[in-house]
């Protein structure tokens, strides 16, 4: 089964450096099959025949033991992939800047006052919406003067996220196909 995972905080201002070629190599040395990296900032998309939880644990541990920190992984199925694109709440900001848009992923299901208390923050042009469990953020003024931040996402969601711009995520499912 064709899976994408998401790699959080990774290759950030020189800090927590894991190099793609050997992210290839862990994720090869997992199991896994088919395996691609796209950008610097940790996403994989490759084939596996464990359950995307199983996959994400065996990451995360072999990622640790070949870099010497921890890295959060989320990992999400093609099918899974593929609703999140056709549910995203967002339609004109995914086609006039999907660069500021962004998809956030948590490790639990986001907290159900998560998005008041980040509608509570938001800039007059800013939006954030819940759907399934993953929250869309449309930065429609640009995400670094935002208050939005992913210290604050983690906080109202209630668990780890991760955030990819709109540009991304097509990339992304594309690659899946």
């Amino acid at each position: 089964m064709r899976m994408v995972a998401l790699l959080k905080g990774i290759n950030v201002g020189g800090n927590r450096k894991v190099p793609m070629a050997e992210l290839r190599e862990v994720a090869t040395a997992c199991g896994l099959a088919e395996v691609s990296t796209y950008i610097q900032s940790g996403n994989l998309v490759f084939s596996a025949s464990d359950a995307a939880e199983h996959v994400d644990r065996a990451l995360e541990a072999s990622i640790e033991e070949r870099f010497g920190f921890k890295v959060d992984v989320l990992v999400r199925t093609s099918e899974q992939w593929r609703q999140l694109l056709s549910a995203c709440p967002f339609i004109s900001a995914a086609e006039d800047r999907p660069n500021l848009l962004h998809l956030c992923l948590s490790k639990l299901t986001p907290h159900p006052d998560a998005v008041s208390l980040l509608s509570g923050i938001c800039a007059p042009n800013e939006a954030v919406a819940l759907v399934g469990d993953a929250l869309w953020v449309d930065y429609a003024e640009g995400v670094a003067r935002s208050k939005v931040t992913l210290a604050k996402l983690d906080k109202a969601v209630g668990s780890m996220v991760t955030a990819r711009n709109f540009r991304t995520v097509q990339h992304l499912g594309e690659r899946l196909s």
